[in-house]
C-alpha cells in the first residue's frame, strides 16, 4: 500500500515531530477535525478498524490529510501522554495556501511570478530557512509536495523567523504535474544541480519557478525532466554540495540580480 511506503519514507521526519503539533487520542483528534484545525497527517495503529477509528479516517480524507497506518510501537514512541488510543494527529502550525493564491499575490503586486518548488525537503530547519529566503528575495510563495516532505510544523515556523506569516506555502499531490500546469500559465522552471549550466550563463528573468531538491538525493528525475533549465552553482571547495537552503538562497539572489538589471 502507498500509505505503508510513505510511512517508511517519513520515519525520520515524524519521529522528531514537534510535540506541540501532536494531538493524541480519539476524542481529541475528532475535536481537532471538528474545529477545522489544519491537520497534515493522521497516524492510525495497524489493524484498528472500529467505528470511531473509521470515522476519523473519513474525516482525515475529507480534510485532505494523509493517513499513515503504523505499528503500535511507533505510536508509543511518538506519544507524550501514553494514551493515544491508536490515533495521533500531526497538526500544521499554519494554514496552507493554494497555488492560485501564490499567482494572485504576484498579480496583485504587478510582478512576474517568482516561486520556489521544493522536491522532498525533509529537514524542518531547511524548509523554514527557504521560506525565509523566499520572503526576503521577493518570491511570491513556496510549493511543497504532500508526501515525503516536512509540513508547516512549529519548528519550520520558528526557523522561518516569522516569514511563514507572509509567504504563502501550498501543498500539492504531484510536483511534476504542478510544473506542467504552471508552464501553461507562462512560467519557466530552473532546478539546481551540480551537472547543470553555470547559473551566471542562464537567463533567469521573467516568470520563474526555482526547483530545489532534497538534502540527500537532489531533484528527482521526473521533476528534473519537467524543468526548462538546470543551473549549477560554482563551488571551489573540497566538498561537492551545498545545504539545500543555502543553494536556494544563492540561486534566488542570482535571479534577483538579473531582475534588478532588467
Amino acid at each position: 500500500m502507498n500509505d505503508m511506503k510513505d510511512t517508511k519514507d517519513m520515519q525520520n521526519i515524524t519521529d522528531n515531530a514537534d510535540n506541540e503539533s501532536l494531538v493524541e487520542g480519539r476524542n481529541a483528534v475528532r475535536e481537532a477535525f471538528r474545529a477545522g484545525q489544519t491537520i497534515d497527517r493522521l497516524y492510525v495503529q495497524d489493524g484498528l478498524r472500529d467505528g470511531p477509528v473509521l470515522d476519523l479516517i473519513r474525516r482525515a480524507k475529507k480534510a485532505d490529510a494523509l493517513v499513515d497506518y503504523v505499528a503500535k510501537e511507533r505510536l508509543d514512541r511518538m506519544s507524550e501522554t501514553g494514551r493515544h488510543q491508536g490515533v495521533i494527529a500531526h497538526m500544521a502550525a499554519y494554514e496552507y495556501a493554494e497555488v492560485e493564491d501564490i499567482l494572485k499575490k504576484a498579480q496583485d503586486k504587478g510582478e512576474q511570478p517568482f516561486v520556489f518548488l521544493l522536491d522532498e525537503i525533509e529537514d524542518p530547519h531547511n524548509l523554514g530557512a527557504i521560506i525565509r529566503t523566499a520572503n526576503l528575495c521577493g518570491a511570491h510563495g513556496v510549493i511543497i509536495p504532500k508526501r515525503r516532505s516536512v509540513g508547516l510544523t512549529a519548528t519550520v515556523a520558528k526557523a522561518s523567523a516569522g516569514a511563514v506569516s507572509y509567504t504563502p506555502v501550498a501543498r500539492v499531490n504531484n510536483l511534476a504535474q504542478t510544473i506542467e500546469d504552471l508552464k501553461k500559465k507562462g512560467l519557466w522552471f530552473v532546478c539546481a544541480d551540480m551537472d547543470g549550466t553555470i547559473m551566471y550563463d542562464l537567463d533567469l528573468k521573467g516568470p520563474i519557478g526555482v526547483v530545489i531538491g532534497s538534502e540527500g538525493s537532489g531533484v528527482g528525475r521526473l521533476v528534473r525532466e519537467k524543468c526548462d533549465m538546470v543551473a549549477s552553482i560554482p563551488m571551489k571547495g573540497d566538498i561537492d554540495s551545498l545545504n539545500a537552503s543555502v543553494a536556494a538562497g544563492v540561486l534566488a539572489y542570482e535571479i534577483v540580480r538579473q531582475r534588478l538589471r532588467g
